[in-house]
């Protein structure tokens, strides 16, 4: 009896192990098998940016440009001071993988210039934001803070050419009307169209000239610039003792450049030319664009 009552409950317990081992495999196999769409929901992370390094600062800058931007290097008699100037002093950075400067001083007879390269590699630590994306978001701040003026619009107007011609006959005509007001006109002993306001006028237009109050001729008021980089913006502003500090940032990539030159003349009678600032600080920029996508 003892016997037949022993074997039931071995073949109970046989049961039981038996009905967990095949739920464990089914277990198992409902692990393994992902649910539908879970395979698509693997995270990408966002594009790296082009560069990975920045330029030796100090040594980005060409002794031709030097020359060009700080004209008193060539006035340095000592030989010495003067390589020394052209060398420049780099800024204090922390992160020269992230961010590096360098400066330039030189004193001439009619004024004391100064010029600042600055590099800034982005890098976002974000997977969602790419280098690029973060680099842009701090170019825009830069370019909102520098709260460039609205475009100014352009006497001309090349989408009414049919406008232009109706002023021309129409000017035409009244001065074929009127022949005593035109020989008037021309017979005056100082002959206005060459000379005098109207061709001060042509230069400020042209920004060829800066006013005789200092300002910044209209052609020549700060812009985001359509040739340089990714985006770029310049900004130019003159300040109480005369001097004129030009700016250029653009953003190559991750990567966004600012260049600041500015000078202060030795009277405050003299004023710095927007126009010739503003070209020697564009084509060094150029130059600099040029050499990260070389």
């Amino acid at each position: 009896m003892q016997r037949k009552a022993y074997v039931p409950g071995v073949a109970a317990l046989l049961a039981v192990l038996l009905a967990g081992c095949t739920g464990g495999s089914g277990d198992d196999n409902g692990t393994t098998d992902p649910k539908p769409g879970e395979s698509a929901t693997t995270p990408t992370a966002a594009q790296p940016g082009k560069y990975r390094t920045l330029p030796e600062p100090c040594a980005a800058v060409s002794h031709g440009s030097l020359d060009s931007l700080l004209p008193g290097i060539k006035q340095v008699t000592d030989e010495e001071q003067r390589e020394k100037t052209y060398e420049g002093t780099a800024t204090q950075t922390y992160d020269t993988d992230r961010k590096v400067g360098c400066r330039w001083k030189a004193q001439s007879t009619g004024a004391t210039d100064h010029l600042l390269v600055d590099f800034e590699r982005v890098v976002s630590y974000d997977n969602a934001v790419s280098d690029d994306d973060r680099a842009t978001e701090i170019y825009l701040k830069r370019e909102t803070s520098a709260d460039l003026p609205e475009p100014v619009a352009s006497s001309e107007s090349p989408e009414s050419p049919e406008a232009s011609e109706s002023s021309e006959s129409s000017s035409s005509s009244d001065s074929s009307e009127s022949p005593e007001s035109s020989a008037g006109e021309s017979g005056s002993p100082s002959d206005d169209s060459g000379s005098g306001p109207s061709s001060s006028a042509s230069d400020a237009e042209s920004g060829s000239a800066t006013p005789s109050d200092g300002s910044t001729p209209s052609a020549l008021q700060p812009r985001t610039l359509d040739d340089l980089g990714d985006e770029a913006f310049l900004d130019d502003a003159l300040s109480s003792t005369r001097q004129r500090t030009v700016t250029v940032v653009f953003r190559t990539s991750n990567v966004v450049v600012t260049i600041q030159y500015d000078e202060q003349p030795a009277t405050t009678t003299d004023v710095p030319s927007s126009k010739d600032m503003q070209d020697r600080a564009r084509k060094l920029a150029g130059q600099l664009a040029d050499a990260f996508n070389d």
